[in-house]
């Protein structure tokens, strides 16, 4: 299914989580597609204090990923690729034990991880209008 939404900013993004938190149940892997300065982290940072994280929440740009724990003890992991030189990089992180974990996982830059990145992932293309700083934003979750 693909839907689409627009959103004014990335901090009013409302639209956006009542739209992705059904698909938790079924999908556990959401990939942020984007420019940079699209609102890719902004967006994973809204989804994840709306799941109940009260952890710190910040850019793994540099880590990789983070880990945060929400409220209710699930865990999230948020991945950045930007920074990957190669997808096999992954697997040395442990890529496999992240995607075997319940966890939510979030990835931006999801284009860095090749073919690693599961079939099944949920995946959000952000457009930015720079005359309005608008987002449209298409989620497809079809394999």
């Amino acid at each position: 299914m693909q839907q689409t939404l627009t959103v004014s900013s990335p901090d009013k993004a409302n639209a956006l989580i009542e739209c992705l938190k059904p698909m938790f149940s079924e999908h556990k892997i959401f990939c942020f597609h984007g420019d940079l300065g699209a609102g890719k982290t902004t967006y994973i940072k809204l989804l994840c204090k709306s799941l109940g994280v009260e952890d710190d929440l910040s850019s793994p740009s540099f880590s990789i990923v983070n880990e945060y724990s929400t409220s209710s003890g699930e865990t999230v992991f948020h991945f950045d690729l930007y920074r990957l030189k190669s997808p096999e990089e992954l697997m040395d992180i442990g890529w496999e034990d992240y995607l075997n974990s319940s966890a939510l996982i979030f990835v931006e830059w999801p284009g860095n991880a090749g073919k690693y990145m599961p079939d099944d992932a949920v995946h959000l293309m952000i457009e930015t209008d720079d005359l309005t700083q608008r987002r449209t934003i298409t989620i497809n979750d079809l394999p």
